[in-house]
């Protein structure tokens, strides 16, 4: 059992360190509009300083690199700061953290909450990160959110998310979000909120002791929640200690699309948060899983197989609509 973990472990590591070397090599082909490093090398020391030195709505991109180093900032990214690109310069070693969690104290002695905790907040439309790992280092103390994006048209392109519950925060309701070769970590609902999403060929990792990948609170009126494409889950916990996802909100929405899933999932696969009424309205679905997770008619009752016709609908540009994703 341990060195298969070992294995896996090994096996994530190097992925990212090849694929950050030739994203390395990819930087210096890139002109930047600041750098941020923390020896005092770039424009700025902190990440905080070049988000608020970009031009309210500018039209044009701001390009921003980010030195490899590890940058404790509680980080905004306020609304008027459209059309950010932030490029690290390597994804294990570029590290954006902070260690709040919900049920810490502010000055004034309240709970800070779920949102409160965010390591980095997300207002900004058209924000696109590239190569960094974005990390909320609580630890397993309760809901600690590493990002919580607002903004639409948001994209995160080879980027680690690492945490525990409630890792990543999907939150605008109107927001589109794209994630393209990323790895996101967590325990319980460590993907989570009202946001559409669309996670291409991304690495999820379950963390022992166990608990739900997702926690969608899709709103009625939204056509897509979260929809993992080509996505491989995993992790070190223990076996049939997972389940896909279980509805925080009634009209929940989460498909599940040639996923390679490991015996980390419960072959029943989805659960109804004790709400038998959410098994009417929500919407869970599969098609062509892999693995030892996947889990062919042991699935819960509620849940959906798709046909090949249905699950050809799903594509990043249906789901995104106008959006038109360029990957860097």
């Amino acid at each position: 059992m341990r060195s298969r973990m070992a294995w896996t472990f090994a096996l994530v590591w190097l992925t990212l360190h090849i694929e950050a070397q030739s994203t390395t090599q990819a930087l210096e082909k890139v002109s930047y509009d600041f750098a941020v490093a923390q020896d005092g090398s770039g424009d700025f020391r902190t990440l905080q300083e070049a988000f608020n030195a970009v031009p309210d709505f500018r039209k044009k991109q701001t390009r921003i690199l980010l030195r490899r180093g590890t940058y404790k900032e509680k980080l905004i990214l306020a609304t008027s700061k459209i059309n950010v690109r932030l490029i690290g310069e390597d994804v294990t070693r570029t590290i954006v953290t902070y260690d709040d969690y919900a049920a810490k104290k502010n000055r004034f002695g309240e709970e800070m909450g779920t949102t409160g905790s965010s390591s980095f907040f997300v207002f900004a439309d058209d924000f696109l990160a590239e190569n960094i790992t974005f990390e909320n280092s609580a630890g397993p103390v309760g809901q600690a959110v590493a990002v919580r994006i607002a903004g639409d048209r948001v994209m995160f392109h080879h980027c680690r998310f690492l945490g525990n519950q409630d890792t990543l925060y999907p939150f605008g309701e109107k927001s589109r979000q794209y994630y393209k070769d990323c790895y996101i970590e967590g325990t319980v609902d460590f993907i989570f909120g009202w946001s559409t999403a669309v996670f291409d060929h991304c690495t999820i990792f379950c963390k022992k002791p166990g608990g739900y990948v997702t926690a969608a609170s899709t709103l009625e009126s939204t056509p897509q929640g979260f929809v993992f494409l080509d996505c491989k889950i995993t992790g070190d916990a223990p076996t049939e200690s997972f389940y896909l996802g279980r509805p925080w909100r009634p009209w929940a929405r989460t498909v599940f699309i040639r996923c390679d899933l490991d015996r980390q999932i419960k072959k029943e696969g989805w659960h109804n948060w004790d709400k038998p009424d959410a098994e009417k309205t929500a919407y869970y679905a599969e098609y062509a899983s892999t693995g030892p997770g996947a889990g062919g008619t042991t699935r819960v009752p509620w849940a959906h197989t798709l046909t090949a016709a249905e699950a050809a609908a799903y594509t990043v540009e249906t789901i995104l609509g106008d959006w038109k994703i360029s990957v860097p």
